[in-house]
């Protein structure tokens, strides 16, 4: 009895493990095996979350005018993140790498995680990408106040302390800093409704002021 019991435990397991793809690598396969067939060199791989996948679904003409490509995946944390990198950005071969994460490890989507972990993971990417040559763009998490999916947390604080981490890095390594955070927060450190209903996700206007951010940077 315990003998069956065990075995069906581990068919079990080996199930879930066999159907789970954690990192998603699957969602881009198709898209980045045609990248690669056009022997095209994209300008830029944007790597990130929902608001990276929002931005393309949103305004798809930006990314296709300026030779864009994005690689948001929607609920990812960095853990996420640094384990498709090599497929998702390294692979492609671009001229830089955008990166905008951490938003929902600091909502903790897969669980408590410190915020030098994050940094961690984030760095542990630039470091990937420099070694292949890739110049990168490291932005600052976008303002958020709540999670409608968290509640409680209080991430405006961790955001912040996040972004400091990020701006001092990219500042002693002679790497881009695109940020976000200052000119498009509210008196709460969030996001304004007029640009993100949710708090959260920007809209079409949102973007767009992200858009003329980024492109100043990069200019």
């Amino acid at each position: 009895m315990k003998k069956s019991i065990l075995t069906l435990a581990l068919t079990l397991m080996s199930t879930i493990f066999s159907t789970q793809d954690f990192t998603n690598y699957s969602k881009y396969e198709k898209d980045n095996a045609k990248v690669k067939s056009t022997n095209t060199v994209p300008s830029a791989v944007f790597m990130g979350d929902s608001i990276t996948e929002g931005w393309f679904s949103t305004d798809p003409k930006f990314f296709t005018d300026n030779n864009f490509v994005g690689r948001g995946i929607s609920g990812q944390t960095t853990s996420q993140m640094l384990l498709r990198f090599r497929e998702d950005v390294i692979n492609l071969k671009p001229k830089k790498v955008i990166i905008l994460a951490g938003t929902n490890d600091i909502a903790e989507n897969s669980g408590p995680i410190s915020l030098e972990k994050v940094f961690g993971n984030i760095v542990s990417m630039a470091e990937l990408a420099k070694a292949n040559k890739i110049e990168v763009v490291i932005c600052s998490v976008l303002p958020a106040y709540e999670f409608p999916w968290r509640k409680g947390i209080e991430p405006a604080k961790k955001v912040i302390a996040l972004n400091k981490m990020l701006k001092d890095f990219a500042q002693k390594n002679h790497l881009i800093y695109v940020d976000y955070h200052t000119p498009l927060k509210d008196d709460k450190n969030g996001l304004p409704t007029a640009i993100a209903e949710d708090g959260i996700h920007p809209t079409k206007l949102g973007y767009a002021k992200m858009e003329e951010i980024l492109m100043n940077v990069l200019k």
